[in-house]
């Protein structure tokens, strides 16, 4: 019966009978009108609320939830950058759109994940800068940003500061001498970790999507890998593919 009110509830979401933002039925109205039990009404409330589909208010009660996803947009990573001296891109962007976009910027010097070691070519015992970010959209957390550059390359750079670098850490890497002109992109989908979990404020069963990004200079050197993590309910990811001559199949 429980998967029976979900599916009736999770129909009136989906026709906009329910719109974003409007209140469910209460436990007790849904207890009557399937007759059935508090436990059975919790259980299907629940799964919805782990779909992403509904959100719980206590004490006010379930609310379908609002959702307004962002656009990911890999293709877009060297793209010019805006010129505004105090905004970066994704702030930008979003400004643009009249979203409230901010991020939490952190940097540490680390000793590296094996992947990202293995991605960079490091040797053992070799450090990395790493700047952490988590990006927000009016407030609430949207994904995360990690990346990571051997510290050889980037120390006493713009890129050891805790903040916004407006023309792009991949345009400071250039002015080093190591500009990047491939990148070759990884994206997986799974569970998040409980790290993952804390910095992002994720519901139950929210999977999310796991983007590597490798980038390398003209002679094939990796300097940067930045891994994104996507909620899949706050995320819709966008690639732009074009042909590179003529006849060719993209």
């Amino acid at each position: 019966m429980y998967q029976q009110i979900a599916d009736a509830l999770r129909g009136q979401i989906d026709t906009g009978s329910l719109e974003p933002g409007a209140k469910l039925p209460t436990e007790a109205e849904l207890r009557d009108d399937y007759a059935v039990s508090r436990e059975t009404v919790r259980k299907a409330l629940a799964l919805l609320v782990n779909e992403g589909l509904v959100v719980s208010a206590r004490p006010q009660g379930h609310f379908v939830r609002r959702r307004q996803p962002m656009v990911f947009r890999p293709q877009a990573e060297f793209r010019k950058r805006p010129s505004s001296p105090e905004m970066d891109a994704f702030v930008t962007e979003f400004s643009a759109e009249g979203r409230e976009p901010r991020q939490d910027i952190e940097v540490a010097i680390v000793e590296p994940p094996a992947d990202v070691a293995k991605r960079l070519r490091l040797e053992p015992g070799e450090l990395v800068a790493v700047r952490k970010r988590v990006r927000y959209l009016d407030g609430e957390p949207f994904n995360i940003n990690d990346s990571y550059f051997p510290l050889s390359i980037v120390r006493d750079s713009e890129i050891m500061r805790p903040e916004d670098i407006s023309r792009g850490a991949n345009e400071v890497l250039a002015e080093l001498g190591y500009r990047q002109e491939r990148a070759l992109d990884e994206l997986y989908m799974r569970m998040p970790t409980p790290d993952e979990v804390h910095r992002l404020d994720l519901g139950p069963g929210t999977p999310v999507g796991y983007h590597i990004t490798t980038g390398h200079t003209a002679d094939g050197q990796p300097v940067r890998v930045a891994i994104t993590v996507l909620p899949g309910d706050r995320h819709v990811i966008s690639y732009e593919r074009r042909r590179e001559t003529p006849g060719e199949e993209a």
